[in-house]
This record gives C-alpha cells, structure tokens and sequence, in this order.
C-alpha cells in the first residue's frame, strides 16, 4: 500500500440490512456461503451479519458464521446488530457465537422523544449500562445513532450532547447513518467534517441509504470528508430505495479519491454480485453500474468505430478490471463497426456488400424489436446470403396443437433432418411442452439427447397490444456450455417452436 493512501475500512451489510430488501430471506446456508466470499475473496474489513433476537433460523444462520469465522481466525469481523434492551441481545449474542455488537441508538430528538419517550438523560444512561454489561462480557461495542442525518438538520445539539456522552464510553467506533436517505452530497460533506474536527482520533463510520439516488454521492463525499469506514451492500441491497451499492462505491474511490485505499477485490464484485443476486432473487437493473448486464455493451455503431479507432469511447471503468469483457449489441442503432466486432469472435469473414447486407437486416430486426445475438448471427448470414456457418440441417415442417377443456394438451409434429422426414405425437403440460415431448421422442429414435431447458422467458415489447409480436428466449444447458435462443410471432408457443428450432440446427454437429 503506498505510504501516503489512508486506509478506509469497509464493513459489507448485505446479510443484516441488505436482507431488509422487501421479499428477500437468505438461508444459514446461503448466509454462510455470502460470508465467506465477502471477507475471504472480496476481502471486504468487516460484515454486519444479521439483527439479534430476530429468530430461531437467523440464530443458526448466526451460529454456523461464528463457528466458521472462529476456525479462520476471523471472529473479530462478524458483527450483529443489537438493541438497549437490558441486556437480551447480549444474551442472543454470546449464544450465537457472536462477539462484536453494533448497538442501534437514537441518533436524533425526534427518534427519541417519540418512539423511545425518553429523555436524552435516560437514553445516554441506558445505553452506557448496555455498554458496560458488554465489556464485562467480553463483547466489543460499536453504535449506531439512528437518524443521525434529521438529527444534524434538526437538533444538532441533541446529537453534539450524545457524542460528547460517547467517547468516554468503552465503544471503538461510532457509526453515522443516513437512515431515510435524505442528505445531499453537500450536507453529507459538511456534517462529517464538523463532526471529525470536533473528535479528532474517534472512529467515524458512514452508512448511506439510497432513497434519492445519492447514496454513492454521499459515499464519495463521506471518503473526502475523512470518515473511517463505510457501509455497503451488494447490489445496492436494502430498505425502501436500498444502501449504497459496493460495487459503485468502490469504484469510484479507486478512481477519484487517490489518497485513500481500500481492501476490497475488484475482480470479485461481479462474481459475489450474481451469487447474491441468485441467492436473494433481487433483480439487477441491467443499467446497474459495474455489475449490471449492459454497462459493458456498446449499441450504437459510432462507438464501436470509435472503439477500434484508439478507444475512443473507453473510460477508467475497464470490464477488466470486474473479470468482466466488453461486447458489441446488435439492433437497430448497430452499423458496420458493431456487426464487424461480432463478426470477428465468430472467425466469420465477409465481403463488403455482403456486409452491407447483413447490417441491414440486423436493423431491420432491430425495429421490429427483435433482441439480436452473437448466435443469432449466423442464422441472419444464412436468410441474406443463402450460406450460412450454422446450416439449417433441422427445421420443423409441420405441426399440429390440440388444447381443450378436460383433456390433456397434445402434439403431432413433422421434422425434416437432413433429407429425412420424422414424425411423432406426445401429451404434455401444455401445448409446447406437447410438442418438446414429441421432439424428445425423435430425437430419442437418433439416440440422441436434447439440451435441458432452464429458462423460458416471453416479452411483449412496452405499449404494445394484444395482437404484439411475442418473443419468447429460451436458455439452454448441455454437459459443456449454456446457450439462448429466441423465436418470434404473433402466437406464443409458435415463437417458442421457432427458438427450438434454432436450438435443434445449433446442436446438430456438437
């Protein structure tokens, strides 16, 4: 580390706040598997792991991280939320395992005249009894003042009189909320500031809340300010509009706070990000920065020209950097260089009316809203040139799908392999899984077996009727890779039917 960075501790919150996200419930499994990443690949300082006195389940959650993290020697980078409740969370706490508490305290006068009904003077005598009694125990204490944001708008001495109150207290860290996501980037600064200078040496952490989309700001104006540490979650995971997102936030300290240096892993984030993402079922925008599907893609032509002309559309966020790698979309902005790029990663070669071509129909596709991909490309050389990498060797000439009331969806389909002609029928759940069924039976006769099916998704693009195309992406698995394949028409399963069809032609040599 150079000599003249300051270190900033950054404490990952995913498994306590982030859990907080509305719909999303972690198993002990899945809690343990989260921890591990986080402070072992990740290598994020610390991890809030869960709220005391919450239940049986997140106990065991609690116990299975403790007893690793105290085989690893990692014990003292667990914490848990706790509550001035006479000593019961502590008592959660040393049955779980647990032995850093991070104490949740009224941070501000409104908090605590009306939902505590206390005075300043009872609340400070409380919490330094909870203080104590953990110190007699052997529990090390950190706290949180709740609604410190509206209590430096509204009752700063309120919050000055609690601070002088805790740093003769046995706390190591003070930890500084934004809990309803209210302050600017500019407030955030000026708050911190006032606070460091007041308490030169105290450990100050900041924890940031997303509700007006400035959380990240805050983070980076936070850094500036001189806090000691941050709070973070994966994917921006959290309450109402979320927390401040790990991913962001690391990158934007790397990139425009040279003087401080953190531990964190950058070529882990997107890999812990898709683990969490499948663990919780919270949805990625693919907007999201750094870890989101899209923000390596470039769409429009000119940029990928610009791209292969010095990189002249590249910024400091390098996919590299993420374990990530840039690509080149296909649609209706795409133009020459775009087609080109993908051309290049299939080892396809074209001339330059054949390219002509090409991008024009990949336009085309594109205005019907059609989403084009790497395979796709193949099948578009083969409708404009009538040659193709991927020959049509498979293609379904005929089918039959019956549904009716009280009896059991059924198939007949007629496929043309080669210059043979297979035909079978099959019963199903519905009317395509009818007709998988049959295409099973054939393919069966060939001794020859399907890819499973792991997703089916169908889109009707924004605003339009009933009567919309409907597009329906398939995802596959064989033993060696996952692929997708799309299909589209004015009738669902149709458009199913057309994205097997594309599935069958890829298989055909593999």
């Amino acid at each position: 580390m150079n000599k003249k960075q300051r270190p900033i501790e950054i404490m990952d919150t995913t498994l306590r706040d982030g859990e907080q996200t509305s719909g999303v419930s972690f198993t002990a499994p899945e809690k343990l598997t989260v921890a591990q990443l986080l402070l072992e690949e990740l290598q994020v300082d610390r991890i809030e792991i869960a709220s005391a006195r919450v239940s049986k389940g997140e106990q065991e959650a609690v116990n299975r991280i403790t007893s690793w993290a105290y085989d690893k020697g990692l014990l003292d980078r667990v914490e848990v939320l706790t509550f001035v409740d006479q000593g019961v969370s502590l008592d959660w706490m040393e049955a779980s395992g647990a032995k850093v508490q991070n104490l949740l305290t009224k941070g501000s006068l409104n908090h605590l005249t009306h939902q505590l009904k206390q005075t300043p003077e009872q609340h400070f005598k409380n919490v330094a009894e909870n203080l104590q009694e953990a110190q007699k125990r052997g529990i090390r204490s950190n706290v949180y003042l709740e609604d410190w944001s509206n209590g430096m708008r509204n009752s700063k001495d309120y919050v000055f009189d609690y601070l002088d109150h805790l740093v003769k207290q046995p706390v190591e860290r003070i930890l500084l909320p934004d809990t309803l996501g209210v302050l600017t980037p500019d407030e955030t600064s000026s708050y911190l500031r006032e606070i460091l200078s007041r308490y030169p040496g105290v450990r100050f952490d900041f924890h940031g809340h997303n509700d007006y989309d400035l959380g990240v700001a805050n983070v980076l104006e936070a850094v500036k300010a001189g806090v000691y540490g941050l709070h973070l979650t994966v994917n921006g995971m959290g309450e109402r509009a979320g927390n401040a997102a790990l991913a962001s936030s690391i990158a934007v300290i790397n990139d425009f706070v040279p003087e401080v240096k953190t531990r964190v892993k950058e070529k882990a984030l997107y890999k812990v990000s898709q683990l969490v993402a499948t663990f919780s079922g919270f949805h990625i925008p693919v907007n999201k920065p750094v870890v989101g599907a899209n923000v390596f893609t470039q769409t429009a032509g000119i940029h990928a020209d610009g791209d292969a002309k010095n990189n002249l559309y590249f910024n400091d966020l390098l996919p590299e950097r993420f374990g990530r790698k840039r690509s080149y979309a296909l649609g209706k902005t795409s133009g020459k260089a775009n087609i080109l790029k993908n051309l290049n990663s299939l080892g396809i070669s074209l001339g330059e009316e054949e390219l002509k071509k090409v991008t024009a129909q990949v336009i085309a596709l594109g205005d019907k809203k059609q989403k084009v991909t790497l395979d796709d490309l193949p099948y578009i050389i083969s409708d404009v040139l009538g040659e193709s990498a991927y020959a049509q060797h498979v293609k379904i000439e005929s089918y039959v799908l019956t549904h009716a009331k009280g009896l059991q969806p059924s198939t007949t389909v007629s496929v043309r392999i080669d210059d043979q002609v297979y035909e079978e029928n099959a019963c199903g759940d519905g009317q395509y899984d009818a007709f998988l069924n049959a295409i099973r039976k054939i393919y069966k006769q060939l001794s020859r077996e399907l890819p499973q099916l792991i997703d089916y998704f169908v889109h009707i693009p924004p605003g339009s009727h009933s009567d919309a195309l409907c597009e329906t992406t398939i995802t596959w698995k064989t033993a060696t890779r996952e692929f997708i394949t799309r299909g589209l028409d004015s009738d669902q399963t149709v458009s199913a039917i057309k994205a097997t069809e594309k599935m069958l032609n890829q298989i055909y040599t593999a």
